[in-house]
């Protein structure tokens, strides 16, 4: 009996010390912890920046005060992992010398990240800037973050032959050592950092000399030859691939549902600023809105299955409130001391030259995209196009009928008060002319009256699908209505002369339009988004067909007309209505001109009327849609029955 008991007495001790045992391991589990700093989207925003945030003029951004706030993080954790997700480059003037000083990345490397990706504005300056920008990088002799992309194909652009552009960047890629992914320790805490190159910004890099992988397959194969390889603890993705509203779109999510072992993903691309972080399964998504706005401060703790809980996770604030870190301003403005020399001079600009004093509202550069009527920031730049051609240009030709703005060129706004030049720069910042010098060129094209109406209708239909291809316009006017049939939303079109008089498109007549480079690489994307229905075809004055748009730029002298140069000259031209010696913005960007008139009407009459061809095609198609069905369904009846017929005869005969 005393055996029995001692057995059992031994049995139940056991129990105790293994559940004690058990709860020590989980409750030691439970203790790691990674604490992680992210950015993504900061195109070039090193110095703070007036800009319009929560309906408010505000001053925020600059790294000097990220570095503050990751030095009071430091001080807590030094352990803690700084992680960007790209786009570090192209949004204001510091990205001039973006080939000769890499001032982006290694700036990134001077507040500590770790690991970094490739946006597609990287790839601003074609493959001959980008591979200069990443071996003067290495040249600086600076700290740099690591550069993590798993999805550049080289073994398919190697089978198929590599173009010099993919010799250049392979150079360059052996040189900066891009890999896969990388593995850091951070407080007992190993962890994999993986980065992506997404689909939609594979289509935002107009002949992008690179071939891509799926991202999806690459990061499983990646994540396959982590867990093969490596003793990590956590798996963390760097992504320039963005999350949108709609499910199947949105392609970080995408991605962790299809890579379950991911723990965390850093979302960039798609400028989202998530309060609270997406989840899927064990996997988070976290974005911090764009241009250093805000720095991302989140931590993470191990749970007993291993995986790991988000406990805390906070968006903060780089306001004013923030004091700036002296000796990384220093190197900012050691950098941006550069600018005028180098770059600005040439075009009779210094970057804190005011060129007006504003007044008034003007819309976001997220607005532009996210609202579908008319706003004051495109019409500014639209007439700022057509003022420049006619007033700047060598252009002998007639005058502009529209000019036109989509939204995707639009990089920020117009705060109150002072306008100067580097404000200008920002707000368009986009791309590089044939000449070598940063800034996307004017282009001159001619449309048909057809056409045109086919650019309204892009508006009205497709942007809605693809927000980059909102269009503000000068010159040209119309009425849609958001409820009618796709590719047959706008019911009416037409032009407004200087003396705001409606003039009528002709179909077959030629109109001179006033663009800026990129957007001519954005007609492709428009033609797939409507499967080919909505096509243009630029013309030169003749009414040839311009095959190279390089053939299509505006000249002023020996310069290409730069899209920004033409906002900041119309700027300079506005009347100086207070006598102070400063040009002001007119009373005109206060008011809505009728430029884009939305009809939100759900009556018949009103869905039906002013139909256009695409109206009768749809319609067509719809038909013989439903004719086929009542053919089917007819067929499918008559069939059934025959059959019950053939059943009743057999049973008869049966009988």
């Amino acid at each position: 009996m005393k055996k029995k008991l001692l057995s059992i007495g031994l049995a139940v001790s056991m129990l105790f010390l293994g559940a004690a045992y058990y709860e020590n391991a989980t409750a030691a589990g439970e203790t790691k912890s990674v604490d992680v700093m992210f950015l993504h989207d900061t195109h070039s925003h090193l110095n703070e920046f007036a800009t319009v945030e929560d309906g408010e003029t505000q001053v925020l951004g600059g790294f000097a005060k990220i570095k503050t706030l990751i030095n009071g993080q430091k001080a807590e954790n030094p352990d803690t992992l700084l992680l960007d997700a790209g786009d570090f480059a192209m949004g204001t003037l510091i990205q001039v010398v973006f080939e000769e000083e890499a001032s982006e990345i290694r700036m990134l490397g001077e507040l500590g990240f770790e690991a970094t990706t490739l946006g597609n504005h990287e790839f601003d300056y074609k493959a001959e800037g980008l591979a200069n920008m990443m071996n003067t990088a290495v040249a600086s002799g600076d700290a740099l973050p690591e550069m993590v992309v798993c999805n550049v194909d080289w073994d398919a652009m190697e089978e198929a032959g590599l173009t010099e552009d993919q010799k250049l960047l392979k150079a360059a890629f052996e040189n900066y050592d891009v890999k896969d992914y990388i593995v850091v320790e951070k407080n007992g805490v190993n962890i994999a950092v993986t980065g992506v190159f997404g689909v939609d910004a594979l289509d935002c890099v107009p002949n992008c000399p690179l071939a891509f992988e799926d991202p999806v397959e690459a990061v499983q194969e990646t994540v396959a030859d982590i867990k093969e390889n490596e003793d990590v603890d956590m798996i963390v993705c760097v992504s320039h691939s963005g999350t949108w509203e709609d499910d199947e779109k949105s392609e970080d999510e995408i991605l962790a549902k299809n890579v379950p072992e991911l723990d965390l993903i850093i979302s960039g691309h798609t400028h989202t600023k998530l309060d609270e972080p997406i989840v899927h399964g064990d996997t988070y998504i976290v974005s911090c809105s764009e241009y250093g706005k805000y720095l991302g401060d989140l931590t993470m703790t191990q749970n007993a299955d291993g995986r790991w809980d988000m406990d805390n996770y906070e968006l903060i604030k780089v306001d004013e409130t923030i004091e700036a870190d002296a000796e990384t301003q220093a190197k900012v403005d050691a950098l941006m001391a550069m600018v005028d020399s180098k770059y600005l001079e040439q075009f009779g600009f210094t970057k804190d030259q005011v060129l007006a004093t504003n007044e008034y509202d003007f819309a976001t550069s997220q607005e532009v995209g996210d609202l579908h009527t008319e706003l004051n920031l495109g019409s500014i730049m639209a007439d700022a196009y057509t003022y420049a051609v006619e007033n700047m240009s060598d252009l002998d030709s007639n005058p502009v009928d529209v000019a036109v703005v989509p939204a995707g060129t639009i990089r920020d706004t117009y705060a109150k008060g002072n306008i100067t030049t580097e404000n200008v720069f920002n707000s368009f910042s986009l791309g590089i002319g044939e000449d070598g010098i940063p800034g996307y060129p004017l282009i001159s094209v001619y449309l048909t009256g057809a056409e045109l109406k086919t650019v309204a209708e892009i508006d009205a239909s497709i942007s809605d699908l693809m927000t980059t291809a909102r269009l503000y316009t000068d010159g040209l006017y119309w009425n849609y209505n958001p409820n009618r049939m796709i590719l047959n939303k706008v019911t009416d079109v037409y032009l407004c002369n200087g003396n705001e008089e409606r003039v009528e498109l002709e179909d077959d007549k030629l109109y001179h339009v006033v663009t800026d480079f990129y957007s001519s690489q954005m007609l492709g994307g428009v033609t797939d988004m409507s499967y080919g229905l909505l096509s243009i075809v630029p013309k030169f004055a003749d009414g040839t067909p311009i095959e190279n748009y390089e053939d299509a730029v505006i000249m002023t002298g020996d310069q290409e007309l730069k899209a920004w140069v033409a906002i900041a000259s119309y700027m300079k031209s506005f009347e100086d209505t207070d006598g102070d010696g400063t040009p002001n913005v007119p009373e005109k960007y206060n008011t809505k001109e009728g430029r884009k008139v939305v009809e939100e009407s759900k009556n018949i009459l009103d869905l039906v009327k002013n139909p256009n061809k695409f109206f009768f095609i749809i319609l067509a198609v719809v038909l013989v849609v439903i004719l086929l069905l009542v053919l089917i369904i007819a067929l499918v009846v008559r069939t059934i029955k025959r059959a019950r017929k053939r059943a009743k005869l057999k049973k008869r005969a049966r009988q």
